[in-house]
């Protein structure tokens, strides 16, 4: 069984900065072996992709709209993976949800696809608005 838990969303100004966190709860499986991915979900809108990480950390990969601008990481001592947004604009308001999917080791990639991942959390809202 896996549960994911985000936090740190919430209210801020264009420019702004915050960072996701998303732990997650296991029975069974390490961490350490899940790809985990980052998605949003904007009012009225479909479920897009955000930024997504490979089992190892190693493998990477972002939606245009959010490259260089921010960087999804993990830290599997702790059970969780991150988002750090920066330079954050209205466009980015949504609700974020992080989710997971174990992965055999020979399957070291990070997807964008979220018919990829089997766990979902219930996400968290940030909204950017002057």
């Amino acid at each position: 069984q896996v549960q994911l838990v985000e936090s740190g969303g919430g209210l801020v100004q264009p420019g702004d900065s915050l960072r996701l966190s998303c732990a997650a709860s296991l029975s069974g499986r390490m961490f350490s072996r899940y790809a985990m991915g980052w998605f949003r979900q904007a009012p009225g809108k479909e479920r897009d992709f955000v930024a997504a990480i490979s089992w190892s950390g190693g493998s990477t990969t972002y939606s245009d709209s959010v490259k260089g601008r921010f960087t999804i990481s993990r830290d599997d001592r702790k059970n969780t993976v991150y988002l750090q947004m920066n330079n954050l604009k209205p466009e980015d308001t949504a609700v974020y949800f992080c989710a997971a999917e174990f992965r055999e080791y020979s399957h070291d990639y990070a997807s964008g696809l979220d018919f990829d991942y089997e766990h979902w959390g219930r996400g968290t809202q940030v909204t950017v608005s002057s």
